[in-house]
């Protein structure tokens, strides 16, 4: 993977996907169409004279996927304050189909409680599941917020990701994420990397762990716990982990899916 193209690349994934969204009714053949024949739906009639938020609803459902316990289930931590792009970027990259269409992974968010968690940007967002009844995991990806203290000192969240290294293949953290990584202590002893700036106190707080220069390392991987600076770079850590989980083919499905190649020409 071409780290560096897909850094620039991803500075205006946003503007592009708000552009596309926004004509999405002029795009029939886009793959998201074609997607969602494969999403749980609601088929039951809404009664006569029911409200328009019933009506809503039971045109939202359609977008949901359902869960289906034979998938790889990728959790997605959330908490109040969580920088949301880091949220954003692992469910579009693992919320993709494969070339036939086809869900392949279970992508759900994770929070103390069912409680909606308003991100650092202002948005909420609605969690999946909670941490007592979280479904096993194969990946669990660590986020962060602006400022961690609340989270790291939050011992039910840190025994949730202790927990939940013993059952995972993979453990990814994004930006400072990397700090409830730290205090867990699943991680010492191996190479880890924070948001730019913040790694000389990572290393101070967390002696154990092997941390990296972030000005120089955007992403790093050792054995199955992988990190970034976060904020865009997040889909670094996404796109990585795919291939690993897939293959180079789908990977390459997804950065296609996602108009990677165009945008890395985005000044021409």
């Amino acid at each position: 993977m071409k780290k560096i193209g897909i850094i620039a690349s991803l500075i205006i994934t946003t503007i592009l996907t708000s552009c596309d969204s926004s004509s999405s009714s002029n795009h029939s053949t886009h793959p998201e169409v074609a997607q969602s024949t494969h999403l749980k739906s609601d088929t039951s009639e809404p009664a006569m004279g029911c409200s328009a938020n019933a009506n809503k609803k039971a045109t939202s459902s359609k977008y949901l996927k359902p869960f289906r316990p034979e998938l790889p289930t990728i959790g997605l931590l959330i908490f109040d304050g969580v920088l949301q792009g880091e949220v954003i970027a692992t469910s579009d990259v693992f919320g993709k189909p494969n070339q036939n269409m086809e869900q392949i992974f279970n992508v759900i968010a994770i929070a103390e409680t069912m409680e909606p968690i308003t991100t650092q940007e202002g948005m909420h967002f609605v969690p999946d599941y909670t941490f007592e009844n979280c479904p096993e995991l194969t990946v669990l990806f660590v986020p962060s917020s602006y400022d961690m203290t609340e989270q790291v000192n939050n011992t039910d969240m840190v025994n949730f990701i202790r927990n939940k290294n013993e059952e995972t293949d993979h453990m990814v953290s994004n930006c400072a994420g990397a700090q409830l990584i730290g205090q867990s202590g699943i991680a010492d002893g191996h190479k880890i990397v924070t948001y730019i700036g913040g790694g000389k106190q990572l290393q101070q707080d967390f002696p154990n762990l092997k941390v990296q220069d972030d000005g120089l390392v955007s992403y790093v991987e050792d054995g199955k716990f992988s990190s970034s600076n976060g904020n865009l770079t997040s889909y670094i850590t996404a796109l990585n982990l795919l291939e690993k989980m897939t293959s180079t083919n789908h990977r390459m499905f997804v950065e296609q899916y996602l108009y990677l190649d165009q945008l890395q020409n985005w000044k021409r």
